[in-house]
């Protein structure tokens, strides 16, 4: 039987209490103290209402498994995602996708910019759901003063549109999981990135908590855009440069997973990274790419210049061998 999604109403009081009840036992120390903390379950439906939000539930055979809000926040065109659970049993079916799909795309029609949300320190499940979704951790932790001494993170995502945004190292450390479906899908799908495919999950993982390690350090900016909401592409300058090159930066690594090809992703991408290197006082780029790889092609239209090509640089998933071309900017 498939959960069907519903408003939720204020008489759902008793379902909302024991799913989320639920959830929080499962972890260590997590109370539910419903009417010295969050006694708006007692009316939920109205209490979204009046901040001109919604709430859904997820019913089967009569009995809430799941449930998600969202309400907007006072600036910034900005909705949070509230109330997010799914019952232990419903997790993997693709009922938590429903409901927070559902939710992202309810602020979305209502003119969200961006989406952002609270989930526990301790919620590890969650944290790679939202993960998933293209959130990434933005800004510091939240302390709680509740009887649960609850800690929180707080996750953000743009909503619409083709937007990039440089990355932090907590927020390079989160998306870690999405980057490297991207990088393995541009693996697969034939991208001369130093990889060949077929490229295990875990690898590419161990790639990028290398970048985040490199970000933290101040030795790397990592670029990542979204689509629409949805992670779809990212690039990095690599600013760990010798000692007289210190105005130059290496831009690495353009990958935009192919579901999102010939949108202006990579477009977006180029030209904010230059933004970026400009604003730190570098002045020029420089990078290389395989000859006759779709990315020379928009290297050459958004002003980049040949400095030359190696032959037989690097293979491909065949061995057969490539020629590299160097190609560089100044800003």
């Amino acid at each position: 039987m498939t959960a069907i999604i519903r408003d939720g109403r204020d008489e759902d009081e008793a379902g909302y209490i024991r799913l989320i009840g639920d959830a929080w036992a499962e972890y260590p120390n997590c109370i539910l103290d419903v009417d010295g903390e969050v006694p708006e379950l007692r009316a939920l439906h109205s209490y979204f209402g009046k901040a001109g939000g919604r709430v859904w539930v997820a019913e089967e055979g009569g009995r809430i498994v799941g449930m998600v809000a969202t309400r907007p926040l006072g600036s910034d065109h900005a909705w949070e995602i509230c109330k997010m659970y799914v019952e232990k049993s419903q997790r993997g079916t693709g009922l938590a996708h429903r409901l927070l799909g559902g939710a992202e795309a309810h602020a979305m029609a209502e003119g969200a910019e961006r989406l952002v949300l609270w989930t526990d320190t301790r919620f590890d499940a969650a944290h790679r759901f939202y993960e998933k979704r293209g959130y990434v951790r933005a800004g510091s932790i939240r302390i709680l003063d509740d009887i649960s001494k609850s800690l929180e993170f707080r996750y953000a995502k743009p909503a619409h549109g083709v937007v990039v945004e440089a990355l932090d190292a907590a927020a390079a450390a989160s998306a870690e999981r999405r980057l490297a479906e991207i990088l393995v899908a541009c693996v697969d799908d034939g991208a001369a990135v130093s990889f060949l495919p077929p490229l295990p999950v875990e690898t590419a993982r161990a790639f990028w908590r290398r970048v985040s390690g490199d970000v933290a350090m101040g030795k790397r900016l990592l670029l990542v855009a979204w689509v629409d909401g949805r992670m779809a592409g990212t690039v990095q300058l690599d600013l760990d440069t010798p000692p007289n090159q210190r105005h130059r930066a290496e831009l690495a690594k353009l990958l935009v997973h192919p579901e999102f090809r010939r949108a202006g992703t990579g477009r977006a991408l180029m030209q904010r990274a230059e933004q970026a290197a400009r604003g730190i006082g570098r002045t020029l780029l420089t990078l290389d790419t395989r000859a006759g790889h779709a990315g020379e092609a928009l290297y050459r239209e958004l002003g980049w210049r040949e400095a030359g090509r190696i032959p037989g640089f690097a293979t491909d998933g065949t061995g057969a061998l490539h020629d590299t071309v160097l190609f560089f900017k100044p800003l």
